[in-house]
């Protein structure tokens, strides 16, 4: 859950490990910006998703529109501002909860301190990666120009 991204994110690892095929995205050419530092990210295009919080006894459900990218990433997916107005959900980011009301009572989703934690630690370990390799020289090359 990112509060302050105006896209909800889906990475394309996550569309192929659901069996969507990449057929069902619709072509989009608009480019965004704050992923890769200095530089506009094109994504492969949008699909729209249904998507569901909650379970058999109180859930909400509404269809989302994702902005497929090819990053690598430690999550599946990042809902941003567009899924907390569609869900009207609130984020707490001390808490690593989200809240929306259902149709009996409150839904609350969240995750462990221990789940974040290794989720971070990830992407620590991927940036190191990157460091290390000759793709830093490559954006280095390019950020410079």
């Amino acid at each position: 859950m990112d509060g302050g991204s105006g896209l909800n994110i889906m990475y394309a690892e996550m569309l192929d490990a659901m069996g969507i095929d990449r057929s069902c995205i619709r072509p989009t050419r608009a480019p965004f910006h704050g992923i890769v530092p200095r530089k506009q990210a094109v994504p492969l295009g949008q699909i729209d998703l249904p998507i569901t919080f909650g379970d058999p006894t109180n859930y909400k459900m509404e269809t989302l529109s994702f902005e497929v990218v090819r990053f690598h990433e430690t999550n599946h997916a990042i809902l941003g501002r567009p899924c907390y107005v569609k869900f009207m959900a609130i984020h707490n980011y001390t808490y690593l909860k989200l809240k929306m009301l259902g149709p009996c009572g409150v839904i609350t989703i969240g995750t462990s301190f221990q789940c974040a934690y290794e989720g971070e630690v990830e992407c620590y370990e991927h940036a190191v990666a990157i460091i290390t390799s000759k793709e830093l020289a490559t954006i280095r090359k390019e950020v410079t120009e």
